[in-house]
């Protein structure tokens, strides 16, 4: 079976060709960085505006690439939400029109989701059931996955998701856009020790987050300091150190209360190298394994999404999946909420 997956949640345009039995045949993606720069953050519009520009082409290029053709398509998977709602509604109309026109099945897919799975895309993948680190600029959670669509939220943040944290406190240190990579980039030059940040909800005694204070607490830190390039360096790698700190621990607590072994990590914070090598250190000496997508999985991209989709199509082999005749989108969308596969 041979899905498109369509992905326009954000500013990231991404198509994909996932084949269950040949697996990932290609993918594209278009980032919007350089033209959201400019303003320091995401424009609604100028996202929607530009995945109108993007999608077809991306098609053409994927299928080009994959050397098939859109006849021999067997579905179509985008992203139905949550994300913004302009966003969304261009990749949903794209694949609704394809879905009917070719006369295949056409499923909306839980941005979450995808990065939920998207671990399983790599080698070695994990089996069901683990626990999930899910970390972006707009998330941050905890959630065991027993099977595909069977989702248990553990904890998630209250405030601000790590990834803004990220962004919000390299905007303090007068870092560019997107400042979660270059505040990533300049901690390597920190001299670790010099700042000792808090810790929020470290001994909660549950599995929530909180980051919003850990900004302000370096905000009253910057206003402190004489800043010079090491100052600003050593800052970025004290408030790394603490978020890696608390997601480390919450995600081994999370696996011990549940009684697994594997730990998935998820969405674009799973890049940083620091977390990286801490969570899979940590958990290894716990009888731990850490999972990662490939570095390109992290972000926002068209390959999650038409593998849920294709996961999703396995998981129901008897049910029927109409063309689309019609669409709706969900912009904020609780993926404990998501229908489980048909049994």
């Amino acid at each position: 079976m041979l899905v498109l997956g369509i992905e326009t949640s954000c500013d990231e345009t991404g198509i994909a060709l996932f084949d269950t039995k040949r697996g990932l045949l290609s993918h594209t993606l278009y980032s919007q960085i350089e033209m959201h720069s400019e303003y320091g953050g995401v424009v609604p519009e100028l996202a929607s505006r530009d995945h109108i520009r993007r999608v077809l082409p991306l098609v053409k290029q994927t299928l080009h690439a994959a050397k098939c053709e859109l006849h021999e398509i067997d579905a179509i998977a985008y992203t139905q939400g949550p994300g913004l709602a302009g966003a969304l509604l261009v990749g949903a109309s794209i694949g609704a029109a394809l879905s009917f026109a070719l006369k295949i099945p056409a499923l909306g897919i839980h941005h979450l989701e995808g990065h939920l799975l998207s671990p399983l895309l790599s080698t070695p993948a994990p089996s069901f059931p683990f626990i999930a680190l899910l970390v972006s600029g707009g998330h941050t959670q905890l959630m065991q996955v027993d099977a595909v669509g069977h989702y248990k939220l553990l904890g998630e943040t209250v405030d601000d998701a790590a990834g803004e944290a990220f962004d919000k406190t390299a905007k303090l240190l007068g870092l560019g856009y997107p400042g979660g990579a270059a505040l990533s980039k300049l901690a390597r030059q920190g001299q670790a020790g010099r700042f000792k940040l808090p810790r929020p909800m470290l001994n909660s005694g549950d599995l929530n987050f909180s980051f919003s204070g850990l900004k302000t607490a370096v905000l009253t830190l910057i206003n402190k300091q004489e800043i010079t390039q090491q100052t600003s360096a050593d800052i970025a790698l004290a408030f790394q150190e603490a978020i890696v700190e608390v997601l480390t621990e919450k995600s081994l607590t999370a696996l011990s209360r549940a009684g697994l072994t594997q730990l998935v990590v998820a969405g674009g914070v799973g890049a940083n190298d620091q977390l990286r090598q801490n969570l899979s250190s940590k958990a290894s000496a716990k009888g731990a394994i850490v999972f990662y997508p490939e570095l390109e999985f992290c972000t926002d991209n068209g390959a999650m999404i038409a593998f849920a989709g294709a996961m999703r199509l396995q998981a129901s082999p008897d049910k029927i999946w109409p063309p689309a005749s019609s669409f709706t989108v969900n912009a904020r969308w609780n993926l404990e909420m998501l229908d489980e596969p048909d049994d």
